[in-house]
């Protein structure tokens, strides 16, 4: 089986195949070889910071160079990154997308995805778990689980679903639509706050993609503008005794877009993403399909699920690698041991409940996803 990795200087950690692991076994393609991935990276991390831009084409940070994005670009100088990295199959919408993030599955409910095809406020089904119609875990479960605390803090109302499907598991859930005004607050919660995982949305390229159009002039000034957003968190980061060489960032994307929309999920501008770790020993300036020989960098093809890109939806068991603590578990039965994942050895940070390592016999997950 062949795993993600993220590999940095000393030790290894597993993450399991992301999106794959949700496959049921009653899927399409459920009697393909099981796969095994593992995005690697090491260090004494104790929290981990999951940050998403919405809408953020990487054909934007590459055009606005390190004077326009000096934050992304420095991520990528510092940590390992691909801008070649995947969206879900099926949508390119940013609900979908978000929650494929945090639970790890696809998005068809019938192959053991999350369900959630709409991108709205509608509170039907008022549930992940509803939309799914089986039950559905999360990387805030886990550590919640683990005895850790979780939050999020997104600028879409939208978002108020994930507090609605695992209310127990998040400690704290902050919508504020002004970008600005909610990452005004979240150096606060980085000091004051002992937390585990935390995931970030922010939505400015995304809203000015739709009023003037993805990668003109005023969806690049926002791009701008959430840059320097993003530096504001990496320079609290550094600046807390706590903090400094003990977080983990992984920042990416729902989608892309070009023009008008990012709706079609087909379109290269639209599926393609970027996904960036950087953090304590991760290998500077790596590029992540080069030190993962067994993900393929997919071109400009959107692949299918039976295919091994990086995905955003890589960013939960990732984070729960780097927090050393098992992947989401499957609810749902599939071929292969049960849902345990691998992990590394007991670590001191946040009071989790670490379990003791084990052989490295990651996650079994089918090629369908």
């Amino acid at each position: 089986m062949h795993r993600l990795g993220v590999v940095l200087s000393a030790l290894t950690v597993s993450l399991s195949g992301g999106i794959a692991c949700a496959a049921a076994s009653d899927g399409p393609d459920a009697a393909r070889p099981t796969v095994e991935r593992r995005l690697d990276t090491v260090g004494p991390i104790d929290t981990v910071v999951a940050i998403s831009i919405d809408g953020l084409n990487p054909n934007a940070i590459t055009k606005l160079g390190r004077r326009g994005a000096p934050t992304l670009h420095k991520l990528i100088r510092q940590g390992a990154t691909t801008l070649n990295a995947r969206t879900e199959l099926e949508l390119t919408d940013t609900l979908p997308n978000h929650t494929g993030m945090v639970t790890g599955r696809r998005i068809e409910a019938a192959t053991g995805g999350h369900g959630v095809t709409r991108n709205d406020d509608r509170r039907t089904p008022a549930t992940v778990q509803a939309a799914a119609g089986h039950d559905v875990s999360s990387v805030f479960n886990v550590v919640h689980d683990a005895g850790g605390d979780t939050a999020y803090f997104a600028s879409k109302t939208k978002f108020s679903l994930w507090e609605r499907s695992w209310p127990e598991a998040i400690d704290a859930d902050v919508i504020v639509e002004n970008n600005k005004a909610l990452v005004a607050n979240f150096p606060g919660d980085l000091t004051n706050e002992t937390r585990s995982f935390r995931f970030l949305h922010l939505s400015a390229p995304d809203v000015a993609g739709h009023a003037t159009g993805f990668m003109g002039p005023g969806y690049l000034r926002a791009v701008t503008a959430t840059d320097r957003l993003v530096g504001r968190v990496l320079r609290a980061v550094k600046a807390s005794p706590t903090l400094a060489g003990h977080t983990a960032i992984i920042l990416t994307s729902d989608h892309g877009g070009r023009g008008a929309s990012h709706r079609a999920p087909n379109r290269p501008a639209n599926y393609t993403v970027p996904f960036m770790v950087w953090g304590p020993d991760v290998a500077r300036g790596a590029n992540l399909y080069a030190i993962n020989p067994t993900y393929s960098a997919p071109g400009r093809t959107q692949t299918t699920y039976a295919d091994s890109p990086i995905r955003n939806g890589d960013v939960a068991n990732l984070a729960l690698d780097l927090l050393e603590l098992p992947a989401v578990p499957r609810q749902r039965a599939q071929p292969g041991p049960g849902p345990d994942r691998v992990h590394r050895s007991a670590g001191v940070g946040h009071g989790l409940n670490r379990q003791p390592s084990r052989a490295f016999d990651c996650c079994i997950i089918t090629g369908a996803g």
